[in-house]
Parts: C-alpha cells; sequence; structure tokens
C-alpha cells in the first residue's frame, strides 16, 4: 500500500462516505461522456465533463490523504490527457479525414478505458496508480 494513504479509520466516515458518493457522480458524468464519444452520432454535452471536472477539481483537497485522492487525480488527469491528444490530432481532421476519425476514436476508447478502470477501483475500495 502506497505510504501517502492514511488509514481510513483516522478519517471521519461521513467524509469518505461523501468523498465516495462525489466520485461516482463524476465517474457517471464521465462514463457518459465517454460512451457517448465512443458511439456515432451520439456525442454528450461537453457541458457534463466540464461538471464532472469542476466536482473532481473543488473536491480533490478533501480526499487528500484518502485512497479516494488517487481517484480525483485519475479522472482529472484523464480529462486532461484526452484533451490534449484531441487538440494535437485535430489538424487530421481538417488535412485527412480519416486518420482523424481513428485518432479520435481511439483517445475516446482510451478515455473510455480510464473511467471504466477507475469505477472497478473505486467499487473495491482500491486506489489507482499514479
Amino acid at each position: 500500500m502506497n505510504n501517502d494513504i492514511v488509514d481510513v479509520h483516522a478519517v471521519d466516515q461521513a467524509t469518505l462516505d461523501g468523498l465516495k458518493a462525489w466520485g461516482w457522480v463524476s465517474y457517471v458524468l464521465h462514463l457518459i461522456v465517454a460512451v457517448t464519444a465512443v458511439l456515432p452520432g451520439t456525442q454528450a454535452s461537453v457541458a457534463l465533463l466540464i461538471v464532472a471536472l469542476v466536482i473532481d477539481l473543488v473536491k480533490r483537497s478533501a480526499a487528500k490523504g484518502t485512497w479516494h485522492d488517487s481517484h480525483f487525480e485519475w479522472r482529472i488527469r484523464s480529462v486532461i490527457w484526452s484533451g490534449v491528444l484531441y487538440v494535437l490530432t485535430a489538424p487530421l481532421w481538417l488535412l485527412f479525414l480519416i486518420p482523424g476519425w481513428i485518432a479520435w476514436a481511439l483517445i475516446s476508447l482510451w478515455f473510455l478505458y480510464r473511467i471504466v478502470r477507475g469505477m472497478l477501483a473505486m467499487s473495491r475500495q482500491e486506489p489507482l496508480p499514479a
């Protein structure tokens, strides 16, 4: 176990329950965006992703020292990296339609994988790797 993770008994149970609830809300919003990004013609609103990201950014400090911290960081990194990758591959859409579609499909699948992996770890109350 990571030395940065505080003993669960040292943190108020209500705090842990609240972090878990907010974590699930964020994961579900991310999952909606991720699934609709993979399915053609079903793009969810970017607003859902922004709401989930704001939840993660606001609640992250309350999770410091708990296993929940890794989940908040995981979701934030997932959004940032996928956003960077979408921006970097956007020129492919302008120059070559098929490579752009393939690149964005791969990014969307990677994002979906990250969200599902996080949800599985959350259900087992396990931290995610840094």
